[in-house]
């Protein structure tokens, strides 16, 4: 092994290993003293059980919890069906680069400001109702919960708008990596239905590669605040929401049975992911049964077809609602039943009283570093195991997936007191420090298989002509991976962006950013300066990746093609 590459591979990850895993234990070390009696600030010095009891007795904790574990596996289990069958209807006339420009949008767009858009379109208010006054003769909104609504019906389709593409975008992938359309052919010549060869034969190949994927989705959607504060019910409301009021009460011995409530939201995400690892085992075993018994399953298409409907539904649904937040931030007269505004606007953007360009300024600045920085390590990383030549160990790949599958709520509020100890909590180096933990990961995933695509030869040959490491890096590989690094930063720009919960803890409620306060005017306040903030919010992940795309195209733009003309 190369000395160079050893050493800077063991400094790589001890920075992340101190910087990123190390918070998230003592997150969890705080949380966990509190949650089993242990405050000494409140006088709580002795190891009990009451804060378990005072959590299951709080107001609505039943209903929180049940309400909870309904969303959060009925939006994992319908996504990963739609995107299964989305894929199986229309793979073979969608290849995996258009497929990632048609999901862009849908990945890019914070879930904070879908939420946001997504109510404007289901309220009885909204862009639905007033289609569907004309013919239904409504003169005014129609007395239905379809937002906040007791189910969380609003709630689920929220998640799904945005766990979809995603999923899809997964699965596209992991296609590429098998012979899809040798499958698909044998199969069908055999007289199988399309479905009955994705779920026999396709499906079981691709299912390793999106497993992680899959559990991440689960623990979000089993954890998520600002989707559930903006669509969710609120009284009661999920778990999670409903731990992040216990924490924030007036009340300080609401604290304990909220960290109760925080270990319990973790050991909820452990049990999800337990019982998708038992599915997976019994439809394994149930799969041969059916695999010996036969049967073409032609009866599966109108299956396929259904699920291709309903994903293109949530997708228009999902892009009324991102056209929506501008609509709604022009708008200055808009009665019901009309379909668009009577008059409009630029108050809401052009008042300063609004507040928005402060919000802006701190979110700009949080994802710029937050990006920059993580991208950086990301580099390192990956430049560490190309110098030591050695590929990346199981342990270092859990490293990388952990902070996305435990929920943000379970230690956030231990490493608040933790960053409070040692005197940076509530300023803006506890919020990047914060963002990083969740910023990076991404960064590392998107970065990793085009890093680790790029062909050695050149490199090989650069070595041979006398370029050290450093000027390999620099002079070779940076410059032909610029897009990806790029589009990495623009990943990390959007996940910034989006936290909602780390920038409320850490900043302890003094860094408003678009995010806080989009979350915080939803709870009712004017629609137009609420769409103002959720516009911006969904505007700068665009941008990120509108530059991603131009910059290397504007570089690259003389660059030579194999048979010796300019490229333009």
């Amino acid at each position: 092994m190369n000395n160079d590459g050893r050493y800077l591979r063991l400094t790589v990850l001890s920075i992340v290993g101190f910087s990123l895993i190390l918070p998230i234990f003592l997150g969890f070390w705080q949380t966990g003293r509190a949650a089993f009696g242990l405050f000494p600030a409140l006088g709580r010095d002795t190891l009990s059980l009451a804060p378990w009891r005072e959590l299951v007795m709080l107001p609505g904790f039943g209903s929180s919890l049940k309400l909870t574990l309904v969303t959060g596996v009925s939006a994992t289990v319908f996504s990963l069906l739609l995107a299964t069958g989305f894929c199986a209807a229309v793979h073979s006339r969608v290849t995996p680069g258009a497929g990632a420009r048609m999901l862009t949008p849908f990945l890019a767009i914070p879930h904070a400001a879908l939420a946001v858009g997504l109510a404007f379109v289901l309220a009885p208010s909204g862009w639905i109702a007033r289609g569907l006054a004309p013919f239904v003769g409504w003169d005014r909104p129609p007395d239905l919960a379809t937002v906040n609504d007791t189910w969380g019906l609003a709630l689920i389709i929220g998640l799904m708008i945005k766990e979809v593409p995603f999923l899809l975008l997964v699965i596209l992938s992991a296609l590429t990596q098998i012979p899809v359309a040798k499958h698909v052919s044998a199969g069908r010549a055999l007289g199988y239905g399309r479905g009955v060869v994705w779920v026999k034969i396709i499906m079981p190949q691709v299912w390793p590669m999106i497993r992680l994927p899959v559990w991440v989705v689960l623990a979000y959607a089993l954890s998520v605040v600002d989707v559930a504060m903006i669509l969710g019910p609120s009284n009661p409301p999920t778990l999670a929401v409903a731990i992040t009021r216990w924490f924030n009460a007036a009340d300080p011995g609401q604290i304990l049975p909220a960290s109760a409530g925080a270990i319990l939201q973790v050991l909820i995400i452990a049990l999800g992911i337990a019982v998708f690892v038992l599915g997976e085992c019994l439809v394994r075993r149930v799969g041969r049964w059916w695999l010996r018994r036969g049967g073409r399953g032609l009866s599966t298409e109108p299956g396929l077809h259904l699920a291709s409907v309903i994903t293109v539904v949530l997708m228009a649904i999902g892009m009324l609602a991102m056209l929506s937040l501008l609509i709604w931030s022009l708008a200055w007269r808009w009665p019901f039943p009309q379909f668009l505004p009577e008059s409009w606007s630029l108050r809401s953007w052009t008042n300063s009283s609004s507040g928005w360009q402060r919000a802006l300024s701190n979110t700009v600045f949080l994802a710029i570093t937050t990006a920059v920085l993580s991208v950086a390590l990301a580099i390192a990383w990956l430049e560490g195991e190309d110098r030591a030549r050695r590929g990346r160990a199981a342990w270092a790949e859990a490293l990388i997936y952990l902070p996305l599958v435990i929920p943000q709520v379970g230690f956030l509020y231990g490493l608040n007191i933790a960053f409070l100890k040692i005197g940076i909590s509530g300023d803006m180096t506890a919020v990047i420090w914060a963002q990083a933990i969740f910023v990076f990961p991404y960064v590392m995933i998107a970065l990793s298989d085009p890093w680790r695509g790029l062909d050695h030869r050149t490199l090989d040959s650069a070595a041979a002509l006398g370029a050290g490491p450093f000027k390999r890096l620099v002079k070779i590989k940076l410059p032909i991976l610029l897009r990806p690094i790029l589009t990495a930063t623009a990943i990390g720009v959007a996940v910034s962006v989006a936290q909602y919960l780390p920038t409320l803890f850490m900043g302890a409620g003094r860094i408003a950013t678009l995010t806080t306060e989009a979350v915080t005017l939803s709870s009712g306040s004017d629609r137009r300066v609420t769409g103002v903030y959720a516009a911006l919010q969904t505007m700068l992940p665009f941008v990120a990746y509108l530059a991603a795309f131009l910059i290397p195209a504007f570089l690259h733009r003389n660059r030579r093609d194999l048979n010796g003309t300019i490229q333009t």
